[in-house]
C-alpha cells in the first residue's frame, strides 16, 4: 500500500476547505495508540450510532498518512488496520464476510460518498440471520489489487470457513447481482491515484499474473435475493461483453471460447473483486455462496438514501442465507 505524497493525499486540502467537519470528525483517533485500529473502531461506532457517512474514515486515513509521512514513518501496518483488514487478537470468527470500497471519482465531486463502504461500517460486528459480520473497506487502486489485496484479505477467512462472502460496490440505478464476472480490465477510468488498468474495450487486458477462465459464475441464490423488497429492484445481471460484442448469457457454456471485455460487473475494480473472490473460492474448494452486489449510485452524499441502501443490503444478505 502506497504511503507517498500521492494524488489521494493531495486532495486533502481541497476536502478540508469544502467540508471541514467531515475531514476533522475523527481527528481525536489520529493520535491514539494503534491509530489504525482506533480509526476503524471509531468509524464503526460512529456509523452504527447514527452518522450514516463513510467519508470521515477515508479522509482521516489520508490525514494520518500525511502525519506519519512527516515523521518519516510508514503506513504499511497502519493502513490495513484502518480498513478492517487486520484486527486485534480475540475478535470473534465471522460467519459472513462483507467488503466495500472507498469513495471514488473525487475529482468530479470531492464530497462523494460510497454506500458500499458505509455498508461495511454499518454491518461490521453485527449479527445478520444469527451470524457475525466481518467487514473491510478496500482501496480503489489498481496497484493494491495487483499486489494481492483481495486474496490476502479473503484467503484466511475462506480457508477457515464461512457461511457467505459478499463483495459490494456502487454503480447502478438499482441493485445488480453480478452473475458473470470477467477476467480482464477494459475501462479507461482512472483509479483514486490517477492510474489506469491498462486495458480498453478494444484491447482488454488481464491483471498481472491473474490466471483463470475468461468468465466465472457466482454462487449466490439469486432467485431468493431478487424477492427482497425495498426502494430498488434487484436484478440478476447476465449482461457481459466479449470481443464479439455485448451478450445476455444463460450459462457459462454460452461463453465457451470467448474473450472477455467486461463481465457483468463491468471492466473496473468492482468486476475484478467479484472475479478474484470467485477464483479464490474455486481454488480453495469452498462450498459457501460467493458473489458481488452493485448498489444504486449516490450523488455526493445522501444520508437518507444511503440508509435505505444499507437496509436493502442487509435484506439481500439475509435472503442469501435463508
Amino acid at each position: 500500500m502506497n504511503q507517498s505524497g500521492d494524488i489521494e493525499e493531495a486532495r486533502l486540502d481541497r476536502a478540508q476547505a469544502s467540508m471541514a467537519p467531515v475531514v476533522e470528525r475523527y481527528d481525536g483517533a489520529l493520535h491514539r495508540p494503534s491509530p489504525g485500529l482506533a480509526l476503524w473502531r471509531t468509524a464503526v461506532a460512529d456509523v452504527q450510532a447514527g452518522n450514516s457517512d463513510d467519508r470521515p474514515l477515508y479522509w482521516a486515513r489520508l490525514k494520518l498518512q500525511r502525519i506519519l509521512r512527516g515523521r518519516g514513518e510508514s503506513m504499511a501496518h497502519v493502513e490495513p488496520q484502518s480498513r478492517g483488514l487486520v484486527r486485534a487478537p480475540g475478535d470473534e470468527a465471522p460467519g459472513i464476510l462483507l467488503t466495500g470500497f472507498d469513495p471514488f471519482r473525487l475529482d468530479a465531486d470531492i464530497g462523494q460518498s460510497n454506500p458500499s463502504g458505509l455498508a461495511a461500517l454499518m454491518l461490521d460486528g453485527t449479527l445478520v440471520a444469527g451470524l457475525r459480520v466481518r467487514s473491510a473497506i478496500l482501496p480503489v487502486r489498481y496497484a493494491d489489487f495487483d499486489a494481492g489485496i483481495v486474496e490476502n484479505t479473503l484467503g484466511e477467512h475462506f480457508a477457515a470457513g464461512l457461511d457467505l462472502a459478499v463483495t459490494v460496490s456502487m454503480g447502478r440505478d438499482a441493485f445488480d447481482l453480478e452473475r458473470f464476472p470477467g477476467r480482464r480490465r477494459s475501462t479507461t477510468e482512472p483509479d483514486n491515484r490517477g492510474e489506469s488498468g491498462g486495458g480498453s474495450t478494444t484491447d482488454p487486458l488481464p491483471p498481472p499474473d491473474l490466471e483463470g477462465p475468461e468468465f466465472l459464475e457466482f454462487s449466490l441464490p439469486a432467485e431468493s435475493m431478487m424477492r427482497v423488497g425495498g426502494e430498488w429492484a434487484v436484478r440478476d445481471n447476465r449482461e457481459v461483453r466479449t470481443l464479439r460484442g455485448p451478450r445476455t448469457v444463460r450459462s457459462l457454456a454460452d461463453l465457451r471460447g470467448e474473450v472477455a471485455v467486461s463481465g457483468s460487473g463491468g471492466g473496473y475494480l468492482s468486476n475484478e473483486i467479484a472475479y478474484r473472490s470467485l477464483l479464490l473460492g474455486k481454488r480453495l474448494g469452498v462450498g459457501f455462496p460467493i458473489g458481488h452486489i452493485h448498489t444504486p449510485v449516490v450523488r455526493g452524499h445522501e444520508g437518507a438514501m444511503e440508509d435505505a441502501i444499507i437496509d436493502q443490503v442487509r435484506g439481500l444478505i439475509e435472503a442469501a442465507l435463508a
